[in-house]
């Protein structure tokens, strides 16, 4: 899975399994065509197939298959790397999974299919679904092609984007895991490294010792992995009892943006998938007393590897942590019911589905007067907001501290000049309504937590 990064000519193949719209389809071919443009890949055609599942040595059926190799230049069959004669146990074998093959609903080919343009051939292609490895030697073989599946291209993706030891490391054990399975025995592949003592015995074969090496690499990775947890608890642990926002969401759903809108902070913002793959915490600017912090966290996608959820728990726990989760959503996409609902289960695989939650409809600006009523029908209780429009960002700023506040207290504290420290404490850890002085000191109007009060007036004694 060495991709390079050079600009490759790219044909992308979707399966429609009954029950499955065509519009369901074709919403997740186009999101793997920008997954494809994101590694910089250029997309020159797309072909579809309705099957019965996904379990045959190719995929798609023998029509599709030699169609698809007339983009790639392949042989359009499978190449049988042994010539030997088959036993008769292997023959019954074939003949047996040969009846399991995955019915073809479509017609098998049609002749007036346009095929690529004159001269133009596909150097890789790229599978909406996940193949096994026996399937992609068997689609390479036929096709002359390099293939990936979506898992494939979305682990290179996060490959490229990490930042963070912390991101690299956990991209790094998916991708492993990814390519365990996948190794392949090279020029001889089957001759054995001498094995015992004395170099007798069976040992192990190539791609023996290159799985063993991934292995202990993995092992070594999870224990840097607990090493940069530690690390981020002891961060956590320093931000207790500060008020914690998560941003979450689809990827490309505007939550970089967001997050950059509402802090100030120079973020990353691409008009890319995955562009953000680090937490990033900051405190919201202007500076809000007590202090609100908000975190950008990774975003999310459909069939998103089971691999790579587990292994940005950690990166999500800003997310467990937080207490008010925005479910940042592209108002102007048509899919972005599906998208949300999908955040919502991932989130659910962390144990941060049940957390208090504000539902956000971004890019509002890109909508018609029409939609952006439908939608305040549909969601009555959603923020509606463009990160271009100050009004809107003002009215989501006083919305998150009104939900820190909703459990406050509001009290006058009367602070003498002569006790030293206690308005800047108060400052840092309380709104200030109103403030008077006097000879003998100042008197502020706060709203605070109850905590944060008795706190103050046990230790300056007020």
């Amino acid at each position: 899975m060495d991709l390079q990064k050079t600009r490759r000519k790219t044909v992308l193949v979707g399966i429609q399994l009954p029950r499955v719209p065509e519009s369901e389809v074709q919403a997740s071919l186009q999101e793997l065509r920008r997954l494809v443009d994101t590694l910089g890949h250029e997309v020159i055609g797309t072909l579809t197939q309705k099957r019965s599942g996904t379990s045959g040595a190719t995929v798609i059926g023998e029509g599709k298959l030699r169609e698809l190799a007339r983009w790639t230049g392949g042989p359009g069959e499978v190449q049988s790397s042994v010539k030997a004669k088959k036993s008769k146990a292997a023959e019954r074998f074939a003949a047996a999974a040969a009846e399991e093959e995955p019915e073809e609903i479509e017609e098998e080919e049609d002749p007036l299919l346009p095929g690529p343009p004159e001269g133009v051939k596909a150097e890789l292609v790229v599978f909406d679904g996940e193949l096994t490895p026996s399937q992609m030697r068997n689609l390479e073989s036929a096709t002359g092609a390099e293939v990936l599946d979506r898992t494939g291209v979305i682990i290179e993706i996060f490959s490229r984007h990490a930042r963070t030891r912390a991101a690299r490391l956990q991209v790094e054990i998916a991708r492993l895991n990814y390519l365990a399975p996948r190794l392949r025995e090279t020029g001889g592949g089957g001759d054995r490294q001498g094995g015992g003592i004395g170099g007798k015995g069976a040992g192990e074969t190539s791609q023996e010792l290159d799985k063993r090496r991934i292995r202990d690499r993995i092992k070594e990775l999870k224990t840097e992995i607990e090493a940069a947890q530690t690390e981020s608890i002891v961060r956590r642990t320093r931000r207790t009892g500060e008020n914690a926002v998560a941003l979450v969401g689809y990827t490309n759903a505007g939550k970089s943006s967001l997050m950059r809108a509402m802090t100030g902070s120079e973020i990353l913002v691409a008009d890319k998938l995955f562009a953000t793959l680090d937490t990033t915490v900051r405190p919201l600017h202007p500076p809000s007393m007590p202090r609100v912090l908000l975190s950008d966290t990774v975003g999310f996608i459909k069939k998103l590897p089971h691999d790579l959820v587990a292994s940005f728990r950690s990166t999500l726990d800003e997310a467990l942590n937080a207490d008010l989760l925005l479910y940042v959503v592209d108002a102007s996409d048509p899919t972005f019911r599906s998208q949300l609902e999908v955040t919502r289960q991932v989130l659910g695989e962390i144990g941060a589905g049940d957390a208090e939650s504000r539902l956000v409809l971004n890019k509002r600006d890109r909508l018609s007067a029409e939609e952006a009523q439908a939608l305040h029908r549909e969601f009555p209780e959603a923020i509606f907001l463009s990160t271009r429009d100050p009004q809107d960002l003002a009215r989501l700023r006083e919305l998150l501290l009104e939900f820190f506040e909703g459990d406050m207290l509001e009290e006058e504290l009367h602070v003498p000049y002569a006790v030293p420290g206690a308005v800047g404490e108060i400052r840092r850890h309380m709104r200030v309504l109103k403030e008077s002085y006097n000879e003998s000191g100042v008197t502020l109007s706060v709203r605070a937590r109850a905590e944060d009060l008795a706190r103050f007036k046990a230790r300056f004694r007020i």
